[in-house]
Parts: C-alpha cells; structure tokens; sequence
C-alpha cells in the first residue's frame, strides 16, 4: 500500500479554501498546471512511500501511541507559497510547532515500524494546491494568496491514508485518497 500520514482539515476551512483559490484558475497560465482537488487537500505529516502489510499492525500502533502523545492544537490555512516553480500551496498557521512535533513523531513512529523513510528534511507545512512539469511562474498565484487567512479550527486527529494512483491512463487524473486509519490526539 502507498501511505502517508497526514492532518485533514475539516470541511468548514476546505470550503474557505476553495473560494479562496477559485480565482487562481482565471490567472494567465493557470490551465497549464494540474490542479489538484479539494477532496485530495491535506497536510502531509509524513511520506511513507509503499509500504509492506506486514509491518502495518506495529504501524497502527507506534502512530497510535505517536497521537497520544500529541495534545490537541489549533491550525488554520494561511497565505500560499511555492516550491520553486513547480509546486504551489497553501500554508498554515497556528500551533506550527506542535504541528511540527506531530510530524516529526509520525515520522520516528514510521521508522521504528520499519518502513524505510527518506532522508528526514525540515517539515515545511502546506497543502498542495497545484503543480507543474514545467517550470512555472507561480508568483502571481502566491500574491493572490498573500492575504488569505482561514479560520482557525482544533486538530484533533491524525490519519493515515491510501494513496491509490490512477491506473487508467487519464490525462491530468489525481490519485485517490483513502483513510485507512486514525487517532485522536491527546489520550
């Protein structure tokens, strides 16, 4: 199974969200990026890549304990950014360094596991909104963001998530999403 473990923000703030971008898609250039789908809208705490079944009980349980440990925090979607010209996102506001902590802790639980993990970078919060194969000129897209505050929401659980990719050869189709598990935090 392809997993990540990731924070989903409620509906309420996706809604924001959605209103917030659907402006970008008038912007010169914006049909040359794949947009991706408010369904598929998260923020990746940790990126496990295939991971084999058998390791996923110790799994469900090292991220379970992971979510317990973590106190519930506050988070709300915040202006937009880019990685380089190829990604652009929605950022985040909030209890960042819990946020922070979280990823951090799904990524040690993810380890343990013995699920083989990237080399660990620094987290860097966002939700993708967009991307492109070519180099793009994703400025006018952040500026349009800059203001953009969401409302503030508690997180209160973590998920673990199926990617499922598309198979059918579709130009432009988004992977799936599927929670396959969750935790509350704090208990």
């Amino acid at each position: 199974m392809r997993l990540f473990v990731a924070v989903l923000p409620p509906d309420s703030a996706i809604a924001e969200l959605r209103r917030a971008v659907a402006p970008l898609h008038t912007l010169p250039g914006a049909g040359g990026l794949r947009w991706t789908g408010t369904d598929a809208w998260h923020f990746t705490l940790a990126f496990l890549g295939v991971v084999d079944e058998a390791l996923l009980p110790d799994l469900h349980e090292r991220l379970g304990r992971a979510a317990g440990r973590t106190e519930r925090f506050p988070l709300r979607i915040h202006c937009g950014g880019r990685f380089d010209g190829h990604v652009l996102w929605a950022g985040a506001a909030g209890g960042l360094d819990t946020l922070r902590l979280l990823a951090e802790r799904a990524d040690a639980a993810a380890r343990r596991a013995g699920v083989p993990m990237d080399e660990h970078r620094r987290y860097t919060p966002h939700l993708t909104l967009a991307r492109s194969r070519a180099e793009a000129d994703l400025h006018p897209y952040v500026e349009a963001l800059d203001t953009f505050e969401g409302t503030p929401w508690e997180v209160g659980e973590m998920a673990l998530v199926r990617s499922n990719l598309p198979v059918s050869g579709v130009p432009r189709e988004q992977p799936r999403y599927e929670v396959v598990a969750s935790w509350s935090l704090g208990h």
